[in-house]
């Protein structure tokens, strides 16, 4: 791979949110789309792919094989149009948009990671998912071994998942491209939670800088937005995701909560519920754990590590996902990748 860097034996844990994980046997710095797409077809497996580390779990073991850091830069701006690096940081680049009027993602202030995550996450937040205004992905399809440009259609994205996430490694992120509105309102304000916040009503919008700044200070309240002085944000952010259930299960669910847990409709006919409101109910208050990983004391949707190991993060995650199946017959699934890991 000439002219790309590569180092030996580099601890991973210092380029994630969590601060977990071990050494990498060998770590690729790839700067360009072109050296990602070297580094990857020549890396020994087994292969992982590192950007912003803000979604991963990794093992305590390291890395066996070789790490592709994506570190490509480079942003271009046309008539709404917003073409973006997979390396790039992503919190940067809806700064810059909300500054220069660009509206659509206003409500994924604050989120850190990088622009390539957010299509494999489908990012959302705030009433707002990053699928809305994918308008395509560049990526690298290993299986043919060719660059190819996918449109909304072919990311095939759900909640909090895509065909990127669904089959993991196949296609790496290269570029992607976002379709924004040149305009100074965000758009209708979907979340209760963020209306209060800017005093609208469900359905009116505000100004984009008026959204961005209500939402980053929500996030920080809940220790969602990075900060070196914070100890609850050494987490990977939320790290369950919420339950979709059939109706005969959201029933169920309410017959053992003896209450009605809050219930969101989705376009499928599925009822949503909360996965913070069945951690706390079952009995997994902020703070929860006196070990070195822990709930956070702003969110219980956060599980921090305090200067453990990632078996630590992970015996906490098990314990609330047995203890919330326990209390209500519903099984939480993890949020970031667990890499080498399982719950």
């Amino acid at each position: 791979m000439p002219g790309v860097r590569v180092e030996h034996d580099v601890p991973l844990a210092p380029l994630t949110t969590l601060r977990l994980g071990g050494a990498a046997r060998q770590l690729v710095i790839a700067e360009s789309a072109e050296e990602v797409v070297a580094a990857v077809r020549g890396a020994d497996e087994p292969l992982l792919l590192i950007a912003g580390g803000s979604n991963l779990v990794l093992p305590d073991a390291g890395w066996p094989g070789t790490v592709v850091r994506i570190a490509t830069r480079g942003i271009d701006v046309t008539a709404g149009r917003v073409v973006a690096q997979a390396g790039e940081d992503w919190e940067a680049l809806v700064a810059r948009c909300v500054a220069g009027r660009l509206a659509g993602i206003e409500c994924l202030s604050g989120i850190p990671g990088s622009v390539g995550a957010t299509p494999i996450q489908n990012v959302g937040a705030y009433g707002q998912e990053i699928a809305e205004v994918v308008a395509r992905v560049r990526v690298y399809d290993r299986k043919r071994d060719e660059v190819v440009e996918l449109g909304p259609h072919e990311c095939a994205f759900g909640y909090r998942t895509s065909a990127f996430k669904r089959a993991p490694g196949e296609r790496v992120v290269l570029e992607v491209e976002l379709a924004l509105r040149d305009d100074e309102l965000g758009g209708p304000v979907r979340y209760a939670e963020l209306a209060r916040a800017l005093g609208v009503a469900i359905g009116e919008r505000a100004p984009l800088d008026q959204v961005r700044a209500a939402v980053l200070a929500l996030r920080r309240a809940k220790g969602m937005v990075l900060d070196p002085c914070d100890a609850d944000t050494v987490s990977a952010g939320s790290f369950f995701t919420n339950p979709v259930l059939t109706d005969e299960q959201f029933a169920a669910l309410c017959e053992r909560a003896a209450q009605d847990p809050p219930a969101f409709p989705d376009a499928e006919g599925h009822v949503k519920t909360s996965a913070a409101w069945l951690i706390e109910r079952a009995g997994f208050h902020r703070g929860y754990g006196d070990g070195r990983a822990r709930v956070s004391s702003k969110h219980t949707l956060a599980l921090t590590n305090r200067g453990g190991t990632t078996a630590d993060l992970l015996a906490l995650a098990r314990e609330i996902r047995d203890g919330v199946r326990e209390s209500f017959g519903v099984t939480l699934e993890p949020e970031p990748t667990l890499v080498g890991e399982r719950l």
